[in-house]
């Protein structure tokens, strides 16, 4: 595959990505180097799942959810729409661009996290009609490029819960800036933790 028809939009993970207030930092480091093997060098990660760009099972919400290790696969790997809804303070279905065809996963560009070496103060709102819309119309997987489909201080997860009512899944720190409006292939698989209840993902969009 030519790598310049590759579009990375996932975070860095490193000792500045911001991890959701209160939980597991990320850190990396080399536990056993080349020296003290004799061949190879070795690292230890630390992590929250739910740090830099990242899929929420919904085990994470619902503790009935699918966990990991038990999500559907294709829906991270499917036809996404890239869907420019930045200047918004609250995000409905009204204002959603009509979809193209074929299209299983919707990702909305709200351009407000700015600075991803800080944990944002604030972002869009996203109204939980946009669930149903996405059930209505074959619509799998939901991606956003703030930190989560909730506000950080919100205990009733509405968008969450309005999700796993309606069985779709979500895709939360992506980076779309640099990103056009339009349909690309999206790979975004997580990794395979049995009982877990999100995953970092590595994301691109490719055509």
């Amino acid at each position: 595959m030519d790598p310049q028809k590759i579009i990375d939009i996932s975070m860095e993970l490193n000792d500045t990505t911001p991890e959701w207030p209160g939980d597991v930092p990320f850190s990396y480091e080399l536990s056993v180097t080349i020296k003290q093997s004799g061949s190879v060098n070795i690292g230890k990660v630390q992590t929250s799942t739910h740090i830099g760009t990242h899929i929420d099972a919904p085990f994470h919400y619902n503790n009935e959810g699918l966990k990991t290790h038990e999500l559907p696969l294709d829906v991270y790997l499917s036809q996404a729409q890239v869907m420019d809804v930045s200047g918004l303070e609250k995000i409905k279905v009204s204002d959603l661009k009509p979809l193209e065809e074929q299209v299983t996963a919707v990702l909305l560009k709200t351009v407000s996290w700015k600075d991803r070496s800080k944990f944002p103060v604030e972002w869009p709102i996203f109204d939980e009609g946009i669930a149903r819309w996405m059930a209505d119309h074959g619509i799998s997987l939901l991606g956003v490029d703030v930190p989560s489909v909730d506000p950080e201080t919100s205990k009733e997860l509405p968008m969450h819960q309005a999700m796993n009512r309606h069985h779709r899944f979500i895709l939360e720190g992506i980076v779309l800036d640099h990103v056009a409006e339009g349909v690309y292939r999206l790979a975004a698989l997580p990794l395979k933790i049995k009982g877990g209840e999100g995953s970092p993902v590595r994301a691109i969009l490719y055509t």
